[in-house]
């Protein structure tokens, strides 16, 4: 009985093992553009042969590879004569944004790129927005938040309170600076703020070189704070208050495209199959980057 009921469980557990591989392959063998190419279908317009491309920015910006590879394939795509960057995203890492903002910028030079901000494009969001040569917000989109943050613990009192001694062996004076398991001293305060300021006063200078402000106006709007779209736009942080379908036509404007712009979404190169069934490579990268990161540097 016994016997019988094990193969039973074995049959059960190979066709649902089964079932998820043929599921997970299908998948991977599918055609992974599957936004493809949409038309903008507005009763009695005429539509243009010409595309204007959105690139879609979400979330957390933890990485570049993937943004940097559909604005590849962007750039490599004759019929995309503009572009959109549509940004719903409250900023991330530092290095991250900065290689977004630089890419657009360079793409925007043989094809006009536009921003388009949603919801919220704060911090490295708002980095990444300056990469186009202009900016659409709504009324109420949540903009700004020009600076760099840094969050540390000291988490001495949880270490006695759960009686663990962490114990560090380094060869440099600085190597575990920021760790949790001691005070910081006032020298390595100094430095982890000149680390920030430093990042600050490149965020600054672009912000200026992009929008064409003064040096003296910005360092007044760089003090972290968040500002509405239309608050936005009274200091020059972007230039038009709209919707993502005025932005299309700012963009059909800008690259003289003439009737409705198609529009194309373009989809990042899948994995290999090993990966689909690992996870993504920028889950792992991110896993592991914040098991060995003991100062997170956000903007």
């Amino acid at each position: 009985m016994a016997k019988k009921a094990l193969v039973i469980i074995v049959s059960i557990s190979s066709v649902v093992l089964l079932t998820l591989f043929f599921t997970i392959l299908r998948a991977y063998n599918s055609d992974g553009d599957t936004k493809g190419t949409k038309i903008v279908t507005d009763k009695g317009a005429i539509f243009s042969k010409d595309e204007v491309a959105v690139l879609e920015i979400k979330g957390v910006i933890a990485e570049a590879d993937e943004v940097l590879e559909k604005i590849r394939t962007i750039s490599e795509k004759s019929g995309v004569k503009a572009v959109i960057v549509r940004i719903d995203s409250p900023g991330g890492g530092v290095a991250a944004s900065q290689e977004i903002y630089e890419e657009l910028k360079r793409l925007d030079k043989t094809k006009p790129v536009i921003a388009s901000l949603s919801s919220l494009a704060a911090s490295g969001g708002y980095y990444v927005a300056i990469g186009a040569r202009k900016i659409v917000a709504n009324p109420g989109s949540l903009t700004g938040s020009i600076g760099v943050i840094m969050q540390l613990a000291d988490l001495q009192k949880l270490y006695d309170f759960i009686k663990i001694t962490p114990i560090t062996i380094k060869s440099g004076k600085f190597k575990d600076i920021g760790s949790t398991s001691r005070n910081m001293t006032t020298e390595e305060r100094q430095i982890l703020q000149k680390l920030s300021d430093d990042i600050h006063v490149q965020f600054k200078k672009h912000v200026a070189e992009a929008r064409k402000i003064p040096m003296s106006e910005v360092e007044k709007l760089a003090d972290g704070r968040i500002f509405t779209g239309l608050g936005a736009k009274d200091v020059h942080l972007v230039d038009e208050i709209g919707n993502f379908e005025d932005a299309i036509d700012l963009a059909a404007k800008e690259a003289g495209i003439k009737g409705k712009p198609k529009l194309y979404y373009p989809e990042a190169k899948k994995d290999g199959l090993l990966k689909v069934l690992m996870g993504t490579r920028s889950f792992l990268d991110k896993f592991l980057t914040e098991a060995q990161t003991k100062m997170p540097i956000a903007m």
